[in-house]
């Protein structure tokens, strides 16, 4: 789950396994601009806040998949959404295209667990071997290749 402030207000979170990655819009037009434009996100996620707060018109969808159909259909003039999970979208169709400027949200991905659960150390201390001899890297580039970003 993507590390914020909010949420660790709710829940303790282990250190970021996967760092974190800038947020992209996706559309069809290199005219985009937030101001006024009707957004498609994911339901719950830290991207659907972002619009909310912004101004422009949010609507959400259950999964990605249906943020990119409502950009497709007509019915969203962008996504907002991972920009790991764009790009390879925006890369295989000529339609879509990414627009506007990278925005960096939360800092990176963790485990959330109940407050004051004792796994919590051993879960860092896993993710900070991982870190230190660069097995966790290494999956970070092997899964989501690279591009994506390390610690």
């Amino acid at each position: 789950m993507s590390i914020t402030e909010e949420r660790e207000a709710i829940v303790d979170f282990t250190q970021a396994y996967f760092p974190p990655a800038s947020s992209l819009f996706m559309g069809m037009s290199e005219d985009f601009t937030l101001a006024g434009a009707v957004v498609a996100a994911q339901t719950n996620t830290i991207q659907a806040g972002y619009i909310a707060a912004s101004g422009a018109t949010l609507i959400e969808f259950a999964t990605p998949d249906e943020t990119v159909a409502a950009v497709r259909n007509g019915e969203a003039d962008a996504v907002f959404a991972d920009g790991d999970y764009l790009l390879p979208i925006a890369n295989e169709d000529a339609d879509l295209m990414i627009v506007g400027e990278p925005v960096q949200l939360g800092g990176g991905v963790g485990m959330a667990l109940r407050e004051g659960d004792a796994r919590r150390e051993a879960f860092d201390a896993a993710i900070t071997a991982m870190k230190a001899d660069g097995t966790l890297n290494a999956l970070i580039l092997q899964w989501f290749g690279p591009e994506a970003a390390t610690f």
